[in-house]
Formats: structure tokens, C-alpha cells, sequence
């Protein structure tokens, strides 16, 4: 999600190299077209991916409460638009887009 092999191919998408542990110490660069990325870079790239991860929590919870997808049309038939949106809108309050 957030290692560096991540950040390695948000980083450099495509190029090639080896990673022998966890750690940027274990990273063999085999990519001739590319230039090999600094740890900085990574450890920038990681916190940035864990950040953008984090920021779309709510979405995750989010898709777990929504109704299946037939339920809902089963609601819009039986209830219609409003009722539907009314369910929609229950999930969308409990778990709010943040500011």
C-alpha cells in the first residue's frame, strides 16, 4: 500500500530493479533508462501514498454500508428516487467526505 515498492513504482512506473529486505539499502537498480530514485525521494513517496490513503478512509467505510447494488434498485423500484436517496444519504452522513 505504502512499503517502498510502492513508492518505487508510483515513483518510477515500468523500470526495473530488485529489492532484497524491506528497506532502501536492499534496492538493486537494474533499469538503464531510468535514473534510480534517492531515499529521500521514497520516503517522500511513501508518506505521500500513506497520506492519499489515508485521506479516502471515509470511501472504504463507506462501500462496506452500501446496499448491494440489486437492493438498491429493489429500493428506487418499491420506494422510488427519494427513498433510495434517503438510504444513500444515511451512509454518506455517518461517514462525511473530510474538509
Amino acid at each position: 500500500m505504502y512499503d517502498l515498492p510502492a513508492a518505487l513504482i508510483s515513483l518510477r512506473p515500468g523500470a526495473v530493479w530488485s529489492l532484497n529486505g524491506d528497506d532502501y539499502s536492499g534496492l538493486t537498480w537494474l533499469d538503464t533508462a531510468l535514473t534510480k530514485p534517492t531515499e529521500a525521494e521514497c520516503l517522500a513517496e511513501m508518506a505521500r501514498l500513506r497520506a492519499d490513503y489515508d485521506s479516502k478512509e471515509y470511501q472504504r467505510l463507506r462501500a462496506k454500508e452500501y446496499p448491494p447494488i440489486v437492493d438498491q434498485l429493489d429500493t428506487i423500484f418499491h420506494g422510488g428516487l427519494s427513498a433510495w436517496q434517503a438510504t444513500i444519504q444515511a451512509v454518506k452522513d455517518k461517514y462525511p467526505k473530510p474538509e
